[in-house]
């Protein structure tokens, strides 16, 4: 895969009993912020198919390195605030970093697959 591998950061959260839709308010309310972030290619918000109270935020980053810059940042604690109380307790967020990628014409990148 040709240059820095992208990364995607996921959370889980969980809407409230007494208060259906909090964690989509939260994620509308965080993402318009974060609009322009240096090195921020996207988020997305997925609801679970099974459980419909539970979500996942998937950020994609172009790099590690740019994720720890705004991870490490004045304003990423205040700016994702919204959402940490909605937050999963029994699933940690995760970080991963991209090795390959098919698309419908095979793999991204100019590498050839093995």
């Amino acid at each position: 895969m040709a240059g820095p591998a992208k990364v995607r950061v996921m959370l889980w959260a969980v809407d409230p009993p007494d208060d259906p839709g909090a964690v989509e308010r939260a994620y509308h309310e965080i993402s318009s912020k974060l609009v322009g972030t240096p090195g921020l290619l996207g988020n997305t918000l997925h609801r679970s198919a099974a459980d419909p109270s539970r979500f996942a935020v998937v950020s994609v980053w172009a790099s590690m390195a740019e994720f720890n810059v705004w991870e490490q940042g004045a304003d990423h604690r205040g700016t994702t605030s919204p959402l940490r109380p909605l937050q999963d307790p029994q699933r940690p967020p995760m970080i991963d970093i991209e090795i390959a990628a098919y698309g419908p014409d095979g793999p991204f990148g100019d590498d050839p697959p093995d």
